[in-house]
């Protein structure tokens, strides 16, 4: 089995900062690509960052220059940082990692649970 835990989040003025992480453990050979999404009520959900196992970035351009996706791959660990925190990026953030599990010759998708963003104005 495979699990993604996050932490981090909470509570935030805007123009603030805040940052979220994700470890995945359990059966794991391999992991492609971790990333971060994001739900707001009453809406979809919406890709935030992604970044490869060879340190390729991606981001939309809502939060392009604004959020930092990192990870550390020893930990199986990605991070986010985000800066100049406004009040629309309010959202559950989730975890994502496309993974090799032990023993499996396929590429699985995996989620987080999700933790809370609020951005206050």
């Amino acid at each position: 089995q495979v699990q993604l835990v996050e932490s981090g989040g909470g509570l935030v003025q805007a123009g603030g900062s805040l940052s979220v992480s994700c470890a995945a453990s359990g059966s794991i050979n391999s992991i492609n690509i971790m990333g971060w999404y994001r739900q707001a009520p009453g809406k979809q959900r919406e890709f935030i960052a992604t970044i490869t196992r060879g340190g390729i970035t991606t981001y939309p351009d809502s939060v392009k220059g604004r959020f930092t996706i990192s990870t550390d791959n020893a930990k199986n660990t990605v991070y986010l940082q985000m800066n100049s925190l406004r009040p629309e990026d309010t959202a559950v953030y989730y975890c994502y990692a496309q993974i090799i599990p032990l023993g499996a010759p396929f590429i699985t998708g995996y989620w987080g649970q999700g933790t809370q963003v609020t951005v206050s104005s």
